[in-house]
């Protein structure tokens, strides 16, 4: 490969790297051409791009978007076979990856870079899955917030009722 060749794919790299906020390196080898075109399907219908990159071409790409991230934790992982999956959200690689692995035993998860944090290894997948996106947090933050209002207009909305059956109930002792 000609060296324009080669810094064409570093530059398009690390102008991925920069747009998506979170990706993950996986070792998709062993796939067999099916197997690669259904992971590619999936990925496409849950927004996450996957690209299969040479590691030196990829540890390239990483250090010039250093402005980004000190992305050096992740080098160690750029062994062997590749793929990098971006994504807008951070943890649905990960769900993505562990639903793939009960039909097949890979892809196997090299690294992630969520959240502004590094995830080394396979173990690292079920802390993942786990993650909360920014929506689910927008979520659970809004029905922390509507809990107690709810309980209020619970407790009045049934006040009214209560307070007859005790007004109805001291009424019935005095007769």
């Amino acid at each position: 490969m000609r060296r324009e060749d080669k810094n064409v794919i570093i530059d398009t790299l690390a102008e991925q790297i920069n747009q998506y906020p979170h990706f993950y390196l996986a070792d998709t080898s062993t796939l067999n051409a099916a197997d690669t075109s259904t992971l590619r399907r999936k990925c496409f219908e849950k927004q996450i791009k996957l690209v299969v990159v040479k590691n030196t071409l990829l540890q390239k790409a990483l250090e010039k978007c250093g402005e980004k991230a000190d992305f050096s934790p992740l080098f160690d992982t750029l062994k062997g076979s590749t793929s990098i999956m971006f994504t807008e959200v951070g943890n649905v690689p990960a769900k993505l990856i562990k639903e793939f692995r009960k039909t097949h035993e890979k892809p196997v998860l090299k690294a992630a870079f969520v959240e502004e944090s590094f995830y080394i290894g396979e173990n690292q997948l079920e802390a993942l899955v786990s993650l909360k996106s920014k929506n689910e947090l927008i979520a659970d933050v809004i029905a922390l917030l509507q809990s107690p209002a709810k309980k209020v207009v619970s407790q009045l909305q049934s006040a009214p009722n209560t307070i007859a059956g005790v007004v109805k109930t001291l009424g019935e002792r005095e007769g």
